[in-house]
């Protein structure tokens, strides 16, 4: 019998190529979005005549209050549930002396709030079923404040604090929280970026990124890079000395 899956932020990037491969898999899948159409075309592929194992459904993850009624309607779908995906995040362009407000906010709405109003119910529910996966997809950027995108840094740090928290919660009650820190993919969201092509750290698909996803899940991991090589990036940004950082165009 195949496992039941939510994934938030199903209809593009690394959530749709996720929801995509688990439908392959055998899985039962909620697919949660804004964008219906999306939604509505990756549900026909999953589906056949003889079995539905696709269920879209519209969602916007910054209306907070609704978070905990679709996660239930969700659940109620799917007749329970395994493991859930919040691979909701927007990271709108900032140039280099701008500073927008409303592009933070949005950015703190969809890529952290948006996770705890959604991942704080699921977590109430595993605590009480005992077992459960919760995967978190965030970010290389959550690393260090770096001066590109402060807010965009921000709020994947946030993210990830968010989910140690859980996870040092949950493991009391058998609940895996995994937090993904994705490198250069190629997905709508960094459609605008020069990513490299070539090399140790050449931009991945987002069918790659989620391949290596499942298995990092599968594994039980806490955290991993994807790909791999950016942990040891991490382990360098993070030991560059402030005075050094600031200077640096990265």
């Amino acid at each position: 019998m195949g496992k039941k899956i939510i994934v938030v932020g199903a209809s593009s990037g690394i959530g749709k190529a996720i929801a995509e491969q688990e439908l392959n898999a055998g899985s039962s899948v909620v697919l949660l979005a804004r964008r219906e159409k999306s939604l509505e075309s990756i549900a026909k592929k999953g589906n056949t005549s003889k079995e539905k194992r696709a269920f879209p459904l519209v969602f916007d993850v910054t209306k907070f209050a609704t978070a905990e009624k679709t996660f239930q309607k969700a659940v109620s779908i799917l007749g329970g549930v395994d493991e859930v995906y919040f691979a909701s995040g927007v990271m709108p362009e900032i140039s280099k002396e701008e500073y927008n407000t409303g592009k933070d906010l949005e950015m703190l709405n969809v890529n952290l709030l948006g996770a705890v109003a959604f991942l704080n119910p699921v977590a109430s529910f595993f605590t009480k079923q005992k077992s459960g996966k919760i995967i978190g997809i965030s970010s290389i950027a959550g690393e260090r404040g770096r001066k590109g995108n402060p807010v965009y840094n921000t709020s994947k740090a946030g993210l990830n604090t968010y989910l140690e928290a859980l996870r040092n919660r949950l493991s009391e009650s058998n609940v895996q929280v995994t937090t993904i820190k994705p490198g250069f993919v190629k997905t709508d969201m960094t459609k605008g970026l020069t990513l490299p092509e070539k090399g140790l750290l050449k931009a991945i698909t987002a069918e790659e990124a989620a391949e290596k996803i499942r298995v990092i899940v599968a594994n039980g991991k806490d955290e991993a890079f994807v790909p791999g090589i950016w942990a040891l990036v991490a382990l360098i940004i993070r030991n560059i000395p402030n005075f050094i950082f600031k200077k640096l165009s990265i």
